[in-house]
């Protein structure tokens, strides 16, 4: 094909070079992820990780936070202070250096810091660049010194306030509102990261206090990872008394693991490197369930238990572990260090892990023996799910071309432009699949409340009718056998009613999801229809409410005569009135299912849907003036 020589205005001109922090402002989600909530607190986080590296130096035993009343952040330790100094190359002191260079800090030091959680040198100048203002003060070598930033520059010297025989720094910053949507920092979120951080960092005391309602909370841990697991199987029943645990370090890593089995079905395994919660895992998790995997084998066959060879999904039923190691030079897989890639962590986390684990069997056969009776039987009801799934995959209609259940399927073949609405009974299903655009949109009712599968043995949701109908309507399989390229829709709709027992068909949906399909919360797919508790009618037109103080708005605008009706169910509407409110993209509210925080995900579920009630009734107590639309 022949092009023709054009004259272009894409000159050097064009080429645009940010300098300083100019980068952050301009991309700031490269650098924090997003600017939604989720985005705001990790500003905190940023700062507070420079005391943790402190404090894993050796350093620091004491880390405040405080929210002001104008929504600043003030973080303050006792470490060593950021050094004030004037920097060799820079002709600056090192502090400004830090607030204001990119990849500038004393991580990659490994005399300042043998290991740490922020690497890349980037988050104390990434919170300055994305601040209205901030002020450090830095207390070393017996004086202390101050200076003010705004938006990532200077706007005063550095200046010395006097004499002090302290150490330490402290951090005051203001977010700044044309970055961040939401400048109101979650007391609740800030919380339950610095407990987190509490327990990975044992005898470090953690003080989060808010100015705005006097709310104060000290997080401390004299046994660390120990009283992690302990926090986590509150809820739970355990099967053996002690938490495992051993910590070792090989060749400059160090591996610390506690772990403990309980009557539950599900694991709940989180693993941290140098303080960074490893969602998606990576080598050490690898090398855990490897030589966990071998050494309840080993032991089997030694002791002549059973024939049954185990896998390792055979051992995560009931599993809850904390998986935390200090590695000098870690690598993560992407960008947001969610993964780790090192290679030699994997065979040390497996040595350590077979001989330590080899040890405690040896010397608690009890313990051991009700833990592997209780593999045993996981393995034994994993068959007889599996069994179950190849009945349901022989009969599924999917494969011969038709559709599972009730399923109404699209006529869109693309899933990216497909959604599937799961619909709570039989009347309402019939409204929606006339209410539907038949083009994009695919409509599965469900007959009543699914089961709980926070209760359940595996065999036992395979068995189930309405889960198993799920399984096929999605196609991407459940389990091992999970695959997110073959999900049919990238829009997986939860449409129940709007009351109580909604809300408790929509709850049990959603463990459902976070238990067996979390790929697809984290990919973004799953969703919740918001329909609308109120129609105003005035003469032939309707408006609709989503809340109270919206109504009770309209009813304030609203002059002559009109009638309000209360929507408890889908079924009350009619198959036009439920496209216009609840089905058409144009109309609709959707509430997006994410997860922010694991571990605290993990909590809710088993407060929520799990086999101990006081949880629930404490839950239930403590929340129960913020509840809305309750139907008694």
């Amino acid at each position: 094909m022949m092009v023709e020589n054009k004259q272009t205005s894409y000159t050097a001109e064009k080429i645009q070079v940010l300098e300083g922090l100019e980068a952050v402002r301009k991309r700031p989600a490269m650098y924090i992820g997003d600017t939604s909530i989720k985005g705001l607190h990790h500003l905190v986080y940023e700062v507070v990780d420079n005391s943790i590296d402190e404090a894993m130096a050796g350093h620091c035993d004491t880390i405040k936070i405080t929210i002001n009343k104008d929504e600043s952040i003030t973080i303050e330790d006792n470490g060593r202070g950021i050094p004030v100094d004037l920097h060799k190359t820079q002709n600056k002191s090192a502090l400004e250096v830090v607030m204001t260079v990119l990849h500038a800090g004393g991580k990659f030091d490994k005399d300042s810091y043998k290991v740490s959680g922020g690497l890349h040198g980037v988050g104390i100048s990434v919170v300055n660049a994305l601040s209205v203002k901030l002020n450090v003060v830095v207390k070393t070598n017996g004086k202390i010194h101050e200076q003010s930033y705004a938006r990532g520059k200077p706007v005063s010297e550095l200046k010395e306030l006097g004499e002090s025989n302290e150490f330490g720094t402290k951090i005051t910053f203001l977010p700044d509102g044309e970055i961040f949507p939401e400048t109101v920092f979650k007391f609740d979120i800030l919380e339950n990261r610095l407990r987190e951080l509490a327990y990975l960092n044992k005898k470090l005391k953690i003080v989060l206090k808010d100015e705005r309602d006097n709310q104060e909370k000290e997080f401390y841990s004299e046994d660390g990872v120990i009283s992690f697991v302990g926090h986590i199987n509150r809820n739970s029943e355990t099967i053996h008394d002690d938490v495992i645990y051993f910590n070792k370090e090989i060749e400059g890593v160090e591996l610390e693991v506690a772990m403990q089995y309980n009557k539950g079905y599900v694991e709940k395994l989180f693993s941290f490197v140098n303080n960074i919660n490893t969602i998606e895992g990576g080598t050490h998790v690898v090398g855990f369930k490897a030589a966990l995997t071998r050494v309840i084998n080993e032991y089997i066959k030694k002791k002549k238990i059973s024939d049954t060879k185990l896998s390792g999904e055979d051992l995560k039923e009931g599993l809850t572990a904390i998986i935390s190691v200090k590695v000098p030079e870690p690598q993560f897989e992407g960008q947001t260090k969610t993964k780790l890639g090192n290679s030699e962590v994997k065979s040390l986390t497996d040595k350590i892990t077979k001989s330590q684990l080899s040890a405690y069997f040896e010397e608690n056969p009890q313990a051991a023996k009700i833990i592997i009776d209780k593999c045993i039987l996981s393995a034994k009801a994993r068959d007889a799910a599996r069994k179950a799934r190849d009945l349901t995959r022989r009969k599924s209609i999917l494969e011969s071309g038709s559709l599972p259940g009730k399923l109404a399927d699209c006529q869109e073949k693309d899933p990216a432009k497909s959604e599937v609405f799961i619909v709570e009974g039989d009347s309402a299903g019939g409204s929606a699949k006339q209410g539907r655009s038949r083009e994009t949109q695919a409509i599965l009712p469900l007959k009543g409340k699914i089961l709980n599968v926070e209760k359940a043995s595996i065999d036992k949701i395979f068995a189930n009718t309405e889960i198993t109908t799920i399984i096929s309507a999605l196609g991407c399989g459940v389990g091992e056998e999970f695959n997110l390229d073959k999900t049919r829709y990238h829009k997986i709709i939860i449409m129940a009613d709007a009351d109580v027992d909604g809300a408790h068909i929509t709850t049990l949906i959603l463990t459902f999801f976070y238990r067996y399909m979390k790929p697809l919360i984290d990919a973004g797919y799953l969703y919740i229809a918001m329909p609308p508790l109120y129609g105003l009618k005035k003469g032939r037109k309707t408006s609709y409410c989503h809340s109270e103080k919206k109504l009770k708005e309209l009813v304030e605008k609203t002059e002559g005569n009109f009638s309000i009706q209360r929507y408890k169910g889908l079924g009350e509407m009619d198959p036009e009135q439920l496209r216009v409110t609840t089905m058409d993209p144009e109309n609709r509210m959707l509430k997006k299912v994410t997860i922010e925080n694991a571990l605290l995900a993990d909590e809710m579920f088993t407060t929520l849907m799990g086999d101990k009630v006081e949880p629930r009734r404490e839950f239930i107590q403590r929340f129960a003036k913020e509840v809305t639309n309750l139907d008694i």
